[in-house]
């Protein structure tokens, strides 16, 4: 998968940037076997009122079955083609299995047509093969990885997402986000060899009105018909102005480690805080992945109790030193 760029003439035509990707033409009975139709709502209820705004247009979709699970365990399987998926920002495989049943799976860096791939316990640990978490090896780049076994992968399905295990435990395995977090999941869940491919997805210039998110103003373009129209909207926003030099998100909360925005309590016991302290604030513990922010009455009160030790100590020594050489007492009474 390569980077083509236009040189239009004359000038005044926009430039636009797009991927290239060579692909196999498969069967359309068997690309149609894996893919559903995707009704589009308009941002509207079931009884036609709308209930979330900016949502319409765009380019009709049929939704590609994607095969999460790899529980075909045993069954190798031929890669027929590797395609674009207008639902994700990855490519996606289409897979021939020796028993005649066709899959699709996020495509990773790697993977070609004719490779074969399998997946269980059992499996080699290459690129596009699916294996439990206690079977890989520390170290390797693995995807689509499941929370809970059985469910289908939840976890790093993006372009060039990828983890790699750490240590093991009885029944648990350490995953390292890219965050530097630190995640125990079950060794029974399974995930696939390999990152995440279309690492170019965001070099793309959409280049023209009918591909890009409205005019160069940021306002919403008439003629913008390929994309839906809650992803033209987005350019019209911009982050909130404020007095204090603080990062906000476009809603205006607190970003980058100043404040969690994360509240799941169901699964704060698998996450493990790496490189981060841990600050009382606000009557509750917040994680700062910058730092080092600590606590001006914490640190004060170490800086004294080191002080009382060191002083201690002095004392100690001090009383030693008094001491007769022969071991005696200083008590002079005959």
């Amino acid at each position: 998968m390569r980077i083509k760029n236009s040189n239009p003439r004359p000038l005044r035509v926009a430039a636009w940037r797009w991927t290239v990707t060579r692909r196999r033409t498969a069967s359309r009975a068997g690309k149609v076997a894996c893919t559903e139709a995707l009704r589009k709502r308009g941002g509207r209820n079931f009884r036609g009122k709308v209930t979330v705004h900016h949502r319409g247009g765009g380019h009709k979709r049929r939704y590609r079955i994607i095969d999460f699970k790899r529980d075909k365990f045993g069954v190798p399987a031929r890669v027929a083609t590797i395609e674009y998926d207008p639902n994700r920002s990855a490519r996606i495989a289409l897979l021939f299995y020796a028993d005649g049943e066709k899959r699709y799976i996020i495509a990773p860096i790697g993977l070609k047509v004719d490779d074969m791939i399998a997946s269980g316990p059992t499996a080699e640990a290459k690129v596009g093969n699916a294996l439990p978490l206690a079977n890989m090896p520390v170290g390797t780049m693995i995807h689509n990885i499941e929370l809970r076994p059985g469910k289908g992968g939840q976890m790093v399905r993006s372009v060039g997402g990828c983890l790699r295990p750490a240590g093991e435990g009885r029944h648990l395995r350490q995953v390292r986000l890219p965050s530097g977090e630190m995640r125990l999941v079950l060794q029974r869940c399974m995930a696939t060899v390999g990152q995440v491919g279309n690492t170019d997805h965001g070099n793309i210039k959409l280049g023209k009105a009918g591909r890009i998110a409205g005019s160069a103003s940021g306002r919403r373009c008439a003629v913008s018909r390929w994309i839906p129209a809650a992803i033209r909207t987005v350019a019209a926003k911009a982050a909130p102005v404020s007095v204090c030099p603080v990062p906000r998100t476009l809603g205006g909360k607190p970003a980058l480690g100043r404040k969690r925005t994360r509240n799941n309590k169901r699964t704060e016991r698998s996450s493990i805080v790496a490189g981060a302290t841990l600050v009382r604030e606000i009557g509750r513990w917040v994680a700062h992945k910058k730092g080092p922010f600590v606590d001006p009455k914490l640190l004060k009160r170490i800086e004294d109790e080191t002080k009382r030790e060191k002083k201690g100590r002095q004392d100690l020594d001090a009383r030693s030193h008094d001491l007769p050489a022969d071991g005696g007492s200083h008590d002079r009474r005959p």
